[in-house]
């Protein structure tokens, strides 16, 4: 899922992405889910979004040639507090029962997140005045570390210690409920990269922001394969 502040998505985050993984035998989906200008709210209604795709990838799994086993969620930015949060939606008693489904229906395998928002107030700029009243009230919402639990999907986290904008205590505190909460976890914290590198390679660069092409950065993604190797 890619980012995009919750007003766009980001198609650096997308495609390029999918194709990376396909390249390595991945069937690979890039989601939208509900952004600020859309009919309802962006929560629930994002987290969702995401468990009712996965519903149908597993339901279809067949027809696709996929393993329902096997399904992994990746998010970057705002797309990872929304990957973050469906997993908190898809172990949450609260609700399952509100929104009629079975947790494994709708949970994914494993996660990646990349320079995930975390906590929606936690970002390094001033939220807008216009935005205020799009920020869930529900904790586990607006901090989905709040809704990790045992059963949270092993999760891949990488990010850039000089983020300007998504700030790196998001992926820490992450980190330690993760790690409360016994669930693997595997972490890449880069010294250099910015924010939204996505697969940090020449053909994601955008005019005048050459430090994304960053080779370095850019392992992140041999390592996530390395990873689910180990754990899907």
């Amino acid at each position: 899922m890619p980012g995009g502040s919750f007003d766009h998505l980001s198609l650096r985050e997308g495609e390029p992405v999918a194709l990376s993984y396909c390249a390595h035998g991945f069937n690979s989906v890039v989601m939208e889910y509900n952004l600020i200008q859309d009919e309802g709210a962006i929560y629930p209604d994002a987290g969702l979004d995401v468990l009712s795709t996965i519903k149908y990838f597993r339901n279809h799994a067949e027809e696709y040639n996929i393993d329902p086993s096997k399904i992994v969620t990746i998010g970057f930015s705002a797309g990872g507090h929304v990957v973050s949060v469906a997993n908190n939606m898809a172990v949450s008693e609260k609700y399952q029962t509100k929104y009629h489904f079975e947790k494994e229906n709708v949970i994914s395998n494993a996660t990646i997140l990349g320079y995930p928002l975390i906590n929606i107030e936690k970002i390094g700029f001033p939220i807008p005045k216009a935005a205020e009243n799009d920020i869930p009230q529900e904790l586990d919402l607006k901090d989905s570390a709040l809704g990790v639990t045992r059963e949270t999907p092993a999760t891949f986290i990488f990010q850039a210690w000089d983020d300007p904008v998504v700030l790196i205590s998001n992926s820490l505190e992450y980190i330690q409920a993760l790690y409360d909460n016994q669930v693997n976890c595997e972490v890449h914290l880069f010294e250099k990269g910015g924010h939204g590198f996505s697969i940090a390679r020449p053909e994601v660069v955008e005019k005048g922001r050459e430090w994304q092409n960053n080779p370095h950065a850019a392992r992140w993604f041999k390592l996530s394969l390395e990873w689910l190797k180990q754990n899907i």
